[in-house]
C-alpha cells in the first residue's frame, strides 16, 4: 500500500490481438500484438507457462518493460491467453519457482526427494576440483565456451543460470543455439526452464559435476543485468556469491574479468567496478582472475593498474589468447554485451574467452580427481 491507504500499481496491463507470428526458440515465441492506443507492439510468450497464442487470439499483456524501451527486456510479455487456456500440468515435481507471483511454476528438482537424482545429490560432497568460470554477465557464456573448446573440444561442459537476471532459461537464444555444445543447462533459485533444476546454486553445481559428469561448468546469471551506477546495487555482486560457493564445494572459482575500452561509462573501463567489487570483496574465499595478453599496451596497462589493489586472496594470471581472436569471429551466436559486438568489445570477449581456455587446462586428471 502507498501513503493514505493508496494501492502502488507495479504492472502496465494491455489487451491486444495477435496479428503475426515470428521467431521461436527453446521456450519462446515471438509475437506481433494490436494494442488499441499502442499500435503494433513486439511481444513473447513463453508456451510453458501461457501455452502457444496464434494469429487472432485475444492475450492480455505486461507491457511495463516495452514502455520503458529496455533492451534485454523489451518485450511485452504474454500473461494469458484468456480464450484458449492451456492444459493442466501433468508432470512430477513440487519446486515452486517465481514464488508468490502471479506466474509462479512448479518444476521437479534435481535434488527433491522424488527425483532420481537425489540420492547422488544428498550423498555429494564436493565438486572434486572442477574448475567453475564465473562471469558478471550471461553475454560472457558463448565466449567462455569458445575459449574451452578451441582448448580441448572433448571437455563436457555444464552452465548454471542463476537468477539475477532473466528467471525464464528459455528466454536465451544463446543457450538455444549452444544447446548441442553443452552437456545441460542447470536453473538455480528463482531461475526455471534449464535441463535440470535446483533449489540452490549449490545443489546446482553438484548437479552440474556429479548428475551432468561435467569437467568444467560456468556460471552467470541470465540475460539481462540490473545496474544503478552505485558501488554495490547491481546484480552481478552474485558473481562474487557464486566464488564463494565453489570454494565451498572444493571446486576451483576462476573469474571472467569484465573488460572494455569501448564502454562511454568510466566505472565500467579497463576492468569493470562489477568484476572488482564481486570478485575482490564479494568473494571471499579467494579467486584466479584471467586478464588476457594482446589487449594493446595502453589497455593492457590500464588492466593491470585496476588489478594492482586485489586482495591477497586473489590470483592474477595472464593467458595467451593466441588463436582466439580466430575462434570469437567463427562463433555460432552473435556476440554482444550492452549492445556492443565484435569486435568493438573485443577485449570483453577476449577476457572471456582466455578464462574458458585457462579453465580449460586446470581440470583435474583422473587419479587427481
Amino acid at each position: 500500500m502507498g501513503e493514505n491507504g493508496t494501492t502502488v500499481r507495479r504492472i502496465r496491463w494491455r489487451r491486444g490481438t495477435v496479428t503475426a507470428i515470428g521467431r521461436s526458440w527453446r521456450d519462446a515465441l515471438e509475437l506481433t500484438v494490436e494494442v488499441p492506443g499502442d499500435g503494433e507492439v513486439r511481444s513473447l510468450a513463453h508456451p510453458s507457462l501461457v501455452g502457444v497464442p496464434e494469429v487472432g487470439d485475444a492475450v492480455l499483456l505486461n507491457t511495463t518493460a516495452w514502455a520503458q524501451r529496455l533492451g534485454t527486456g523489451g518485450y511485452a510479455l504474454v500473461v494469458a491467453v484468456p480464450d484458449r487456456l492451456p492444459p493442466d500440468p501433468t508432470g512430477p515435481g513440487h519446486l515452486v519457482k517465481a514464488r508468490y507471483t502471479p506466474l509462479q511454476v512448479s518444476v521437479q528438482g534435481v535434488d527433491e526427494q522424488d527425483t532420481e537424482h537425489h540420492d547422488t545429490i544428498a550423498a555429494a560432497e564436493d565438486l572434486g576440483g572442477m574448475p567453475v568460470v564465473v562471469a558478471d554477465l550471461h553475454s560472457a557464456l558463448p565466449a567462455v565456451l569458445i575459449g574451452l573448446f578451441a582448448t580441448d573440444p572433448d571437455l563436457k561442459v555444464a552452465y548454471v543460470m542463476t537468477d539475477g537476471g532473466a528467471l525464464v532459461a528459455g528466454f536465451s537464444r544463446t543457450l538455444h543455439t549452444l544447446a548441442p555444445s553443452l552437456a545441460g543447462v542447470v536453473t538455480v533459485g528463482q531461475a526455471f526452464g534449464g535441463d535440470l533444476e535446483a533449489v540452490t546454486l549449490h545443489t546446482g553445481l553438484l548437479a552440474a559435476r556429479h548428475v551432468l559428469g561435467a569437467d568444467v561448468t560456468v556460471v552467470t546469471q541470465g540475460p539481462g543485468n540490473l545496474g544503478t551506477g552505485t558501488p554495490w546495487g547491481f546484480s552481478g555482486v552474485a558473481a562474487g556469491e557464486a566464488c564463494n560457493a565453489v570454494s565451498v564445494l572444493g571446486g576451483e572459482p576462476i573469474g571472467a574479468l569484465r573488460i572494455s575500452d569501448a564502454d562511454p561509462r568510466p566505472r565500467h573501463r579497463g576492468v569493470s567496478h562489477h568484476s572488482l567489487t564481486a570478485f575482490g570483496r564479494v568473494a571471499m574465499a579467494g579467486v584466479t582472475l584471467v586478464a588476457p595478453r594482446g589487449l594493446g599496451s595502453e589497455l593492457g596497462q590500464q588492466v593491470e593498474e585496476d588489478l594492482a589493489g586485489q586482495p591477497e586472496r586473489n590470483r592474477v594470471v595472464w593467458v595467451d589468447v593466441d588463436g582466439l581472436d580466430e575462434a570469437l569471429q567463427l562463433s555460432p551466436v552473435t556476440l554482444s554485451t550492452m549492445g556492443r559486438g565484435w569486435p568493438e568489445e573485443r577485449a570483453y570477449f577476449l577476457a572471456a574467452a582466455a578464462a574458458g581456455r585457462y579453465a580449460a587446462v586446470r581440470v583435474p586428471l583422473p587419479d587427481e580427481a
